[in-house]
């Protein structure tokens, strides 16, 4: 190769063509012209309950529309953000186009009705979203996160296949709205396929021990990440709720799914610790934060966890499309910077703000107002308020006072907007079958709550940090799959 046949790895962008601005552009604005219509069928379906089938195929509900608004807008952010972030990319076109491929796939997806059509575009989404994992074809660390990516894919869609045959084997239905209709009754066959969805919903998600092809996929390009933790891993949420007559049939597996997903949010908030990198970081926070989401559908407030996905993708997408400007270089010998300690006033002021935020919750949205599953509803919001104030009390560099009487202005009108999005999700959800199915409070659920209270004061207090076997235990559960890093800057080029 001479020096005048070589490409530069080096220099100014190279000016585009015609032909390689055009289709960018115009998918750019296809997508937001998606969201308008989005949010004008949002509110025309805000005045009517009825769903609209298309031919049998498909079937648009309050969570159709809701998601419609929510996959295009986050479409079109990355869309609108990926015009510059790939400029330059010898394959330019061909991102953009899978990009809105996908978007297309989940618009189709959460309006599925027929078994056939949403086990398709459910294989189709994983596809997609496989080739946009190894998008840069050159990397052979790409090419093999992308097939580790299709093996999980591969057998969520192969279990998803398997869940449809059982339901139509028990029921006859072969559309998702005939089963919703009917009375679906415990039975072994109806628990099978519980457990095969739940299944195929952790491997989307990637929930412990699935969670693998997750932190082997920071291959993808950024935006392409921002898309994966803000949309795609949501699809395990949605499979619930679609399925919700299946996975509610029986009370003991509701508590199976509690337990499977406080199992992953308790362990993504350990594996999150021992991470060095931003996009390692995110990952793990991912795998937590799914938990979260699972905990919420198994204690019966399937409203709770669309709320919980919606929110979840928008401060992801955020963090994925900022982390460039998240890393610093410094000396591996600084000083960790010096926090303050929360003294007894800090204490009571977290504590009573992580309180109030409870109530307010309660008070808007009903939930934890009577003694079932509710309650520990409400008391996630009060841990998740109590560590956001310990956090902000702690580090913040203002003086006592602000910081002190500033903390419940920030976070009560917080908790209030979510608990008004929340309110309004289950409105917008209204004739979803069962969006909140309230279980009674059990031993399980009393030792789900004792284990998050241990695993936040473990955390916090940094004992578990005292502990060599815990360490290598969680470096080991986060190591990707093999041969899907890049570990030297050359392998960049």
């Amino acid at each position: 190769m001479t020096e005048k046949t070589r490409q530069p790895r080096i220099g100014p962008l190279p000016r585009p063509t015609l032909s390689t601005s055009r289709l960018p552009a115009a998918l750019t604005r296809v997508v937001w012209a998606l969201w308008f219509v989005s949010v004008a069928v949002t509110a025309v379906r805000l005045t009517n309950t009825e769903t609209w089938s298309l031919w049998g195929l498909f079937a648009v509900d309050g969570l159709t529309v809701v998601m419609w608004v929510v996959v295009t807008f986050f479409s079109g952010i990355v869309h609108s953000y990926s015009r510059r972030y790939m400029a330059g990319d010898s394959a330019f076109e061909k991102f953009f186009v899978r990009v809105f491929a996908f978007t297309l796939v989940v618009m189709a997806l959460v309006a599925a009705d027929a078994f056939v059509v949403f086990a398709i575009l459910w294989l189709t989404m994983g596809l997609v979203m496989s080739s946009l994992i190894g998008h840069v074809e050159s990397w052979p660390q790409a090419r093999r996160a992308a097939a580790t990516s299709r093996r999980y894919f591969g057998a969520s869609s192969g279990l998803l296949a398997v869940a449809f045959g059982l339901l139509w084997w028990e029921t006859g239905a072969t559309t998702v709205s005939a089963v919703t209709a009917s009375a679906v009754t415990p039975s072994a066959i109806v628990l099978a396929t519980a457990a095969v969805l739940l299944l195929a919903a952790m491997v989307q998600s990637a929930l412990l021990p699935f969670h693998t092809w997750l932190l082997s996929s920071m291959t993808a390009p950024t935006p392409a990440s921002a898309l994966m933790h803000a949309g795609f891993v949501n699809a395990g949420g949605i499979l619930l709720l679609r399925f919700a007559p299946v996975v509610t049939a029986d009370d003991g597996f509701m508590l199976v799914i509690v337990v499977a997903g406080a199992t992953s949010a308790l362990l993504g908030k350990l594996l999150k610790t021992v991470q060095t990198d931003v996009k390692g970081k995110l990952g793990c926070s991912t795998v937590g934060q799914m938990g979260f989401m699972f905990v919420q559908a198994g204690l019966g407030f399937f409203g709770a966890a669309i709320t919980h996905l919606i929110l979840h993708g928008f401060y992801k997408a955020y963090q994925f499309l900022s982390a460039g400007s998240s890393v610093e270089r410094t000396s591996p010998h600084a000083k960790d910077k010096e926090t303050n300690s929360l003294g007894l006033a800090g204490v009571a002021v977290t504590v009573l703000t992580a309180l109030a935020g409870g109530v307010i919750f309660a008070t808007l949205t009903g939930e934890g107002t009577a003694f079932d599953s509710g309650v520990l509803l409400a008391g996630l919001v009060v841990l998740t308020t109590m560590h956001a104030s310990r956090e902000v009390v702690q580090h913040s560099s203002l003086p006592a006072a602000l910081r002190y009487g500033g903390v419940a202005l920030v976070f009560l009108p917080a908790i209030a907007i979510y608990g008004w999005v929340y309110t309004l999700i289950e409105h917008a959800l209204v004739g979803v079958p069962l969006v909140t199915v309230p279980a009674e409070l059990t031993v399980v659920h009393l030792v789900v709550a004792v284990g998050f209270v241990a695993a936040y004061l473990a955390i916090e207090s940094g004992v578990y940090q005292r502990s060599q076997r815990l360490y290598v235990a969680l470096v080991n559960a986060t190591t990707p799959a093999r041969g899907t890093v890049l570990t030297t800057r050359e392998e960049y080029k």
